[in-house]
């Protein structure tokens, strides 16, 4: 399949998502300061899914810049996780209202694992359909560093279920950042070396 019509299917779907997510995000009870920062933990979980969903829209969005083809095996992965990131709206809101929850900080964490795991397979799926691309085999996609991020999440999800709760959704926050900075500071590692 070429790259060109999935890539834009892929894009819609996630301006979509990210459309739902913000239709979710309710009005201060009252027009003032207090009110919008009563609200603060759902701007907080609005901020960790949004990143979330750029980081792999900007991915994307470089990988396939290099990518002529992709086969089934890709495209049926990306399905699973355009299932998986199509529950990120209803999951953020129940973590956002629920933030002492240890339910709701599970399954928001779970997605985020989730979805960073299928995003790997993704990648690996299509250097095997593109064994001879050049430009696919100069990206760097197989450093360490990418994996940082995943254990400070299981940290997260230590911290939740040992001694603070709120522990997976401060941690998916640090470890979103920490994916963005070190997936450009990996992008540039592999420039210099052109």
């Amino acid at each position: 399949m070429e790259t060109n019509r999935f890539e834009t299917f892929f894009d819609a779907i996630i301006a979509i998502i990210i459309t739902v997510l913000v239709l979710k995000i309710p009005q201060p009870a009252t027009p003032t300061l207090g009110g919008v920062l009563e609200l603060q933990s759902i701007y907080i979980a609005y901020l960790i899914s949004f990143m979330i969903l750029y980081n792999i829209w900007y991915a994307n969005h470089n990988l396939f810049q290099v990518v002529d083809h992709i086969d089934n095996t890709t495209v049926w992965i990306y399905g699973i996780m355009t299932f998986v990131i199509s529950l990120l709206p209803y999951f953020t809101i129940w973590l956002a209202n629920n933030v002492y929850s240890v339910p709701a900080e599970t399954m928001f964490g779970l997605l985020f694992i989730i979805t960073h795991i299928l995003t790997t397979f993704a990648n690996r799926a299509i250097y095997r359909s593109n064994p001879y691309n050049k430009k696919l085999k100069a990206l760097n996609n197989d450093s360490y560093l990418l994996n940082v991020p995943s254990i400070v999440l299981i940290i997260g999800f230590i911290l939740t279920y040992t001694v603070y709760v709120p522990g997976i959704y401060i941690c998916c926050l640090i470890s979103i950042v920490m994916w963005i900075i070190i997936g450009r500071l990996v992008k540039e590692d592999d420039e210099d070396e052109n």
